[in-house]
């Protein structure tokens, strides 16, 4: 644990060790309730603000964060929304700083590269997947729950228009359980980068990957599991045998929540042909998207999207207590 922690050679030594806390201590904020857990032993649920800040509008933002934190309460372990936050990397937001964070206007949307720069101008930083997933591993968490991940945007043969996320998963040791690659991604190459890089792509209780908004992607998972003690038992083993990196837990959006996948698809190739018509590219590209999408679909999509969070969380409260008792 410790070397995962940090992640540098000579880590179990007493001095390396009390000079990376002292490094952590300075950037890394830990709740109190969530500290408490962690030191504990209790299973933790790491939460990204993204969707917060980016991924809805004000009051639904806040509304749809506070009820995944109760969801993951409701089944027994502890949620850790993470953010930055006035300088600070924070794992576990206050009510009131989740109500701040869905209210403020100029908050950065921060992957890995923004880290840094987010910290020592003391911003709000609103976590990627991917800068998610380092905090997490940071404070010791191993399982995130988001909505979808990023990764190969269509058209990246001519933009190289990458996600971070995909990166993120082939090196940090967290599991991601989320409804799939988000459906205005390019899903083979997706598919085709994550298996270059060892990232193990499961299917929770399905052979066909998610696609965000709806069941079906016409892509076949690595592996299936049904269970969350399966799914445990081939994480520990993972991490147990050194094979760093993450893995992609899909779990499909219930049936009654669903989008219809030819309504879907026809809405994504409207909100990519305005897109591109307007240069919009990089980190602007997903919430642009997003945004077209509930504009073409009304709150059908913004519905669609709370409902398969709602569902992740469960899930991934129910994978974190599984872990637990599988170390």
């Amino acid at each position: 644990m410790k070397r995962h922690l940090v992640g540098t050679p000579g880590f179990g030594k007493r001095e390396a060790w009390n000079e990376a806390m002292r490094i952590l201590h300075d950037y890394l904020e830990i709740k109190p309730a969530v500290a408490d857990a962690l030191r504990k032993g209790r299973p933790v649920v790491a939460l990204e603000s993204t969707i917060i800040s980016h991924g809805m509008p004000y009051p639904r933002n806040v509304e749809t964060a506070l009820r995944v934190e109760q969801i993951i309460r409701e089944e027994g372990a502890e949620p850790a929304t993470i953010a930055i936050w006035n300088g600070k990397l924070k794992v576990g937001l206050t009510e009131a700083e989740i109500f701040e964070l869905g209210k403020a206007s100029g908050v950065v949307k921060a992957s890995r590269r923004d880290i840094p720069f987010v910290l020592a101008k003391k911003g709000h930083g609103a976590t990627t997947v991917a800068a998610t997933m380092i905090i997490a591993a940071m404070a010791g968490i191993r399982v995130f729950v988001t909505g979808g991940i990023g990764g190969v945007h269509r058209g990246a043969s001519q933009t190289f228009d990458i996600s971070a996320d995909l990166e993120e998963l082939a090196r940090t040791d967290v599991a991601v359980v989320c409804a799939g690659i988000k459906s205005m991604l390019d899903i083979g190459l997706t598919l085709e980068y994550l298996e270059t890089k060892g990232v193990p792509v499961i299917g929770y209780q399905t052979d066909e990957l998610p696609a965000f908004y709806t069941r079906k992607s016409g892509f076949n998972v690595d592996y299936r599991v049904d269970s969350v003690d399966e799914l445990a038992n081939a994480l520990k083993t993972k991490w147990d045998l050194g094979l760093a990196g993450g893995v992609v837990v899909a779990n499909p959006i219930p049936e009654k929540d669903a989008m219809d996948s030819e309504l879907i698809n026809r809405t994504i190739l409207q909100a990519l042909d305005e897109m591109n018509a307007r240069g919009i590219a990089g980190k602007e590209a997903t919430p642009f998207l997003l945004g077209k999408i509930k504009d073409f679909t009304g709150d059908a999509s913004l519905m669609a999207n709370i409902q398969l969070v709602y569902n992740n969380a469960k899930l991934g409260a129910q994978l974190a207590k599984a872990l637990v008792a599988a170390y």
